[in-house]
């Protein structure tokens, strides 16, 4: 079963002898020594008020501080989101739900036109159905109601007032440790259970994922500033062996992970999506396969839903739909997983990407900046992430674990419908921290490339197109740094030809046009004071790198130019076989040019050498399904915000300042 609970250390021989009276004390004794808290919507008066809450709460409700604050890391890392609901209603540091009320303030609209096939051998496929409205929410998308009823606390003050949202907290976990039967004990030990339950998970693997990414913390500790300016901290107890046993008596159904390709870190589901025949011939919604002993697996595509769980899976459950690998939920980071990684799902509207990629999609939306990803989430994605690249050996770098985002147009005709899903709202800098590789400094002062780097906290650029009427969007963290026609914010956005034929990139949210995001590298092309300027979609592009608060950070790596006497090299978006490679019987498809060319003197980081092939794949029975592989070669390169391909026989191929 996935997500096991089993663990020796568990047992009690090796549990820490901690009494109840001792860690109440303890947490009784913090209170004077960070000050007393504050009265229940008082505004903070320090750094330390979010702190004293925790605190506060922890001994009014005789909970033990750290499984609160470990808990709260988990749900928000401790982050309060100006009091706006995450992706599944959560409201403040605790992420109480209500999501009822989160869906009746917020109005969401996805992004894109794009066949998400994006394969030219067949018509294309385009959809009408819709992510269907929650009818009937589940109880993990309604604890603030229960924490309300709990504490007396009017919700609208559990979901923007700090220290009532943490108290909200605290009384849920007690109501639950009570549940069980267990005492409120001062051992941290003791409350696995009630950690478990306070996920809202269904399922014992699932809960006890939860509870286990939740203990992890507690051993580890964590120190951080939130987003509202709080020092928090969590003291490491690397010693700590929770009661694991007592996942056994919540109450909660079994999740059986037969059939699924997940580690054994996660809670994972086979809910399939169907591959079925209907109407005039057509079948869905996805293509069987034989990876990666017909094809190797070079990429893993980060998307958003656009979506609400339920109604997302009702949807990949269709035949006439499109379809991806996996889906994680946001509250507990369960993991659905709908197409075995040796079939090809449509996900990514580019056919040559679909057939080298596995999708993964993350219950979110882009165009809502505070409607933000769970920590939950990006764990359990990031462990699922970390196996796949493993077992199919996708290096962890950003031309290979791209956003829907960073996926090109395979056609000239495609660029401007392709989708720019997660948007940059998502953390690329703590996800890549959680797959153990993180962004960092990779040459000297003087490197020849850049690693795009900045806060994300901090880093906040403007953004439009997030309200229906097209409005501002509030202000928030990015990943995204925008770029310059020169040195001065207030000169021209760089232009994108393919993307706006001839016409001026814009700050909208879904406008990828001129803007570069964390973890992508580009060749440096200049400096000037505060600011540094790459090579982008053929042209020299600008962006503000202060010295005291850098937005990239010096590379290393291999970039490729033209060969001598090229004025420019053709740009594409697929890496197609020559015609001469494709057998009796599979039609020759076009290596079909982008309105790009990467001019002589300039210079792109390159990702991969990539041999031309096509996946044909067009009936239902695969009698006829081909891989062809030719003997062109080609570059992956980072050419804009997108990745795109040049022919190896056209560049040369350097270290990066040669």
């Amino acid at each position: 079963m996935r997500g096991s609970v089993t663990d020796p250390a568990s047992t009690p021989g090796h549990r820490r002898a901690r009494t109840a009276a001792g860690a109440l004390a303890s947490a009784a004794l913090l209170l004077p020594l960070l000050g007393a808290a504050p009265a229940a919507g008082t505004p903070a008066s320090s750094a330390e008020s979010l702190q004293r809450a925790f605190a506060a709460a922890a001994a009014e409700y005789h909970v033990p501080p750290s499984v609160l604050l470990g808990v709260s890391y988990l749900q928000s890392r401790w982050d309060a989101h100006d009091g706006a609901p995450s992706v599944s209603g959560g409201y403040g540091p605790m992420h109480l739900t209500d999501a009822r009320t989160a869906l009746a303030a917020t109005s969401h609209h996805s992004e894109g036109t794009e066949d998400a096939r994006g394969d030219g051998a067949r018509r294309a496929l385009h959809p009408t159905a819709t992510v269907p409205a929650e009818s009937r929410l589940p109880a993990r998308l309604e604890t603030l109601p229960k924490a309300a009823a709990l504490t007396g606390i009017p919700a609208e003050r559990l979901r923007t007032d700090q220290a009532a949202n943490v108290a909200g907290g605290a009384a849920l976990l007690a109501a639950a440790q009570k549940d069980l039967g267990e005492p409120l004990s001062g051992d941290p030990a003791d409350w696995y259970g009630a950690v478990a339950r306070f996920s809202g998970a269904d399922d014992t693997a699932t809960a006890a994922a939860y509870a286990n990414d939740v203990f992890d913390v507690l051993r580890t500790g964590e120190r951080r500033t939130t987003d509202a300016g709080q020092r928090v901290s969590l003291a490491a107890e690397p010693g700590l062996a929770p009661d694991t046993a007592q996942i056994g008596r919540t109450g909660l159904r079994s999740l059986s992970g037969d059939g699924t390709e997940c580690p054994k870190s996660v809670s994972c589901e086979w809910i399939p999506a169907p591959y079925q025949q209907f109407g005039d011939d057509d079948y869905g919604n996805h293509d069987l396969g034989d990876r990666p002993a017909s094809q190797s697996i070079k990429y893993i595509v980060v998307h958003d839903t656009e979506g609400a769980w339920d109604g997302v899976l009702n949807l990949v459950q269709d035949p006439t739909y499109v379809s991806w690998n996996y889906t994680i939920r946001s509250t507990d980071g369960l993991i659905a997983q709908h197409v075995k990684a040796k079939d090809v799902a449509w996900h990514a509207g580019n056919w040559y990407i679909n057939a080298k990629s596995i999708g993964i999609e993350h219950e979110g939306f882009l165009a809502a900046p505070d409607a933000w990803y769970s920590e939950a989430m990006y764990r359990s994605s990031a462990r699922l992430v970390r196996y796949l690249s493993a077992k199919y050996r996708v290096p962890l770098d950003r031309q290979h674990i791209l956003g829907h985002e960073n996926v090109p147009g395979p056609t000239t005709s495609t660029i401007p419908g392709m989708h720019t899903d997660p948007g940059p709202y998502w953390d690329w800098r703590h996800y890549f921290e959680l797959l153990g590789h993180p962004f960092k400094r990779t040459a000297g002062k003087s490197g020849a490339l850049v690693t795009i780097l900045p806060d994300y906290a901090t880093n906040r650029p403007t953004y439009t197109g997030c309200a229906t009427s097209g409005g501002p969007c509030a202000a928030h963290g990015s990943s995204e740094v925008r770029l310059y026609s020169d040195h001065d914010e207030n000169s021209t956005l760089i232009k994108d030809v393919g993307l706006h034929k001839g016409g001026d990139s814009t700050i909208d949210v879904n406008d990828v046009g001129s803007r570069v995001s964390t973890g992508q590298q580009y060749a440096v092309a200049g400096h000037y004071k505060d600011w540094t300027a790459i090579w982008y979609l053929g042209q020299k592009a600008w962006f503000k790198n202060p010295r005291k608060h850098p937005t990239a950070v010096p590379a290393s790596g291999l970039v490729v130019t033209p060969k001598a006497g090229l004025d420019s090299v053709p740009v594409y978006g697929r890496a197609y076989p020559e015609a001469a490679a494709y057998p009796a019987g599979v039609p020759v498809q076009a290596v079909s040019p982008l309105p790009y060319t990467l001019p002589k003197g300039q210079k792109y980081v390159v990702g991969d050498l990539v041999p031309g092939e096509y996946y044909y794949a067009v009936t239902f029975t695969t009698d006829a399904h081909r891989v062809v592989r030719g003997k062109d070669l080609y570059y992956e390169i980072q050419y804009g915000h997108r990745v795109e391909f040049v022919r190896a026989a056209d560049v040369r191929l350097l270290p990066a300042g040669k």
